[in-house]
This record gives C-alpha cells, sequence and structure tokens, in this order.
C-alpha cells in the first residue's frame, strides 16, 4: 500500500517509484535518494548514526516498524494531515532528516526539498508550508534579511532540535505569529519523545512527553526515558534534568560538561543561559586545566575580539550576574567555531584551537 504522496524537487513532482535509482550530481540529492531506496528495501532495519547522548557516538540498527510508529506519533502531536507540504531542509544522513522522509512516506506528506545548509531558506522560492524541523543555527540564520525571513514566516509549525535554543534566537521567535517548538530526543528514541512550545500562548521551559513514554532519572540526575513505542531498550540519557511531573521535565545540562572548579561542580548551559542576556554573538563555557582549581571556567566568544568598552560592560555584567565560581577565569576569540554536519558547536574541538 503507498502510503506516500509526492516528493517536491525544484518545483517538479516525483512519485517515490521514480526515485529509485535515480542519481544526481549533487551529494545531498544522492543522499536523499539513496535513503529512500533503504527504506524501500526488503530489510526490516536502517542504519543510523548516535550524535552521543548516551555516550560515544556509534552506528545502531533502527526498527523500520518504530519508525513509522515515530512518524505517527509526530503526526498525531502535530495534528498533520494527508497532502500537507513539510520542508527537508536536513541531511538525511542523520536521524532528523531520515525521519522528515518516513513522515512524508507514512503520513502521506508532500516533501519540499532544500539543500541542508546552515542558511537553507537562501535562494528559496515555495509556497507555505505546513511543518519544518531546524537546527537551532538554521532558525536563527534565517532571521538575517528580509527575504529569508519571509520564507521562514511561510511555515506554519517548526520543530527545533539537535541543539540548544539560545536566548538570541528565543527572543527573535516572540514577535512571530507561527508556532515553534523545541524538541527533545536522540537516534535512540527515533527523534523526539517530548516537545515545548516557544512561543506564542503555552510557550514553556519545560518539555511534555509523547504518549507512552515514561521519564526518571539515575543517581547522576540524568533523564532516563522508557518509550517501548520507538525504542527497543530503555534510554540512559547524558543530560541532567529536573522531574516536574510524570509527563514534564526540565532540561538543565549535560552531565559530560560539567566543570568541577576548585570543588564546585559548575554546569555550563546554567552560566550561558544567564550570558545568553547579554551575549549576542555565539558563545560557551568550557574550561582549562589549572594547578590550583583543578580546571578553570573559561568563555569562548565567535567572532573578532571585543572593544574596550565591550569588555568592560561584559565583565560587569558577569559580576552582577554570576556567582563568583561561575564567573570565566578567561575570556577568548574564535573567528569561527568548528561545527558538525547540522551545525552544531564542537565544544571539545573548538576549546583544543584555543
Amino acid at each position: 500500500m503507498k502510503m506516500y504522496q509526492n516528493i517536491i524537487l525544484d518545483g517538479k513532482g516525483l512519485e517515490a517509484d521514480q526515485l529509485q535509482g535515480m542519481t544526481s550530481s549533487l551529494q545531498w540529492k544522492n543522499d536523499i535518494y539513496k535513503f529512500i531506496q533503504e527504506w524501500l528495501d526488503e530489510k526490516s532495519t536502517i542504519q543510523a548514526q548516535t550524535s552521543g547522548t548516551t555516550g560515544t557516538p556509534k552506528t545502531i540498527l533502527l526498527q523500520k516498524n518504530k519508525m513509522i510508529a515515530s512518524a505517527l506519533k509526530t503526526g498525531q502531536y502535530f495534528n498533520l494531515e494527508k497532502n500537507e507540504k513539510a520542508l527537508l531542509c536536513l541531511s538525511p544522513n542523520y536521524i532528523a532528516g531520515k525521519m522528515m522522509i518516513v513522515r512524508a512516506f507514512v503520513l502521506g506528506l508532500d516533501l519540499v526539498l532544500v539543500e541542508p545548509s546552515g542558511n537553507p531558506l537562501r535562494d528559496t522560492d515555495f509556497d507555505e508550508i505546513d511543518f519544518a524541523a531546524m537546527v537551532p543555527l538554521q532558525a536563527l540564520n534565517s532571521f538575517q534579511n528580509k527575504k529569508d525571513l519571509q520564507q521562514f514566516r511561510k511555515i506554519k509549525k517548526t520543530i527545533i532540535g539537535g541543539g540548544v535554543v539560545s536566548k538570541t534566537l528565543l527572543n527573535l521567535l516572540q514577535s512571530e505569529k507561527n508556532n515553534f517548538y523545541a524538541t527533545y530526543g536522540m537516534t535512540e528514541t527515533i527523534t523526539h519523545v517530548a516537545v515545548k512550545r516557544l512561543n506564542g500562548k503555552g510557550a514553556t521551559d519545560l518539555y511534555e512527553t509523547l504518549e507512552n513514554v515514561d521519564i526518571t532519572r539515575d543517581t547522576r540526575e540524568c533523564l532516563i526515558v522508557n518509550a517501548p513505542d520507538v525504542a527497543e531498550e530503555t534510554v540512559i540519557t547524558n543530560d541532567l534534568v529536573e522531574i516536574i511531573s510524570p509527563t514534564k521535565f526540565k532540561w538543565l545540562g549535560r552531565f559530560d560538561n560539567i566543570i568541577n572548579t576548585g570543588g564546585i561542580k559548575v554546569i555550563p548551559e546554567n552560566v550561558e543561559e544567564l550570558l545568553g542576556k547579554h551575549l549576542e554573538r555565539r558563545f560557551f563555557i568550557s574550561s582549562q586545566p589549572d594547578e590550583i582549581l583543578g580546571e578553570r571556567i573559561i568563555l569562548i566568544i565567535e567572532g573578532a575580539i571585543f572593544s574596550k568598552k565591550e569588555n568592560e560592560e561584559l565583565s560587569s555584567f558577569m559580576k552582577n550576574n554570576l556567582t563568583k565560581f561561575s564567573i570565566p577565569k578567561a575570556i577568548f576569540f574564535i573567528e569561527k567555531f568548528l561545527e558538525t554536519d547540522s551545525g552544531k558547536v564542537k565544544r571539545t574541538d573548538t576549546t583544543k584551537l584555543i
């Protein structure tokens, strides 16, 4: 039974059957065709690369029936209907991109394809889109110029995942009328198992789990996810959380990012949340070895070195808003952060550039 309608590529409709065996001079299109071939073959599993939420990145096998279950959950949560349009601007080499294609098959969506990049809406000209998925950098870059923003505003519902939504992006979204959501999930759970509204009525800092998802914490205070519909096993993450209710939790940061400075444990994401009220550029908190403290906290900012006035303003802000234990001992500037293919900052590798 065909559950899939059309793929729209460069404005032309292509039946799914036609895509098998097609080739393209553009690698991103080839990657899409390759995944569709995998999805349509006789195997019951798909290979996928984990991102490291639960430990060292690795290749795992995902059951196609559980990928279908995930697509159905997304369709139900966001009220997606047959023949609505969805935007694919993420690489199909990773779970988020794969699942946008699977949702098109399962839910009967028309899929609009654009090249995955940090500025996916640049040079596009499509009609209204019902549903899209982006990483934070893509969403942020959509505000860079008037034309990109016009395209961005054609998307009724956008889910943003794969990284932390910065204060800058969050503030920009507040003036937008369309619906934006942050998602929590990983390859092991076949994308999101929890969602939070970012703007408009119902905006919150709490994630709400999807149906049939149970959450607990381990002794490290990291999230444990039991989602039998989409995951073969219980998933133990490295994400520090505060559980508010059986269905709601607040994400605090990464256990593997914790900095122990002079015997005080500092969660970088907490410091970054405060600094985000002042800094408009991309930045992150990291650490360096220190003979006295064990680790010293440092601040790494993307772009050119601050002026004397900017430095003084930042210093004053940190003194008034951060605890003495979390104030960075040094500030470094790097012209361009190292990134993953999905636009996520490689913290460890970028820190090594100092």
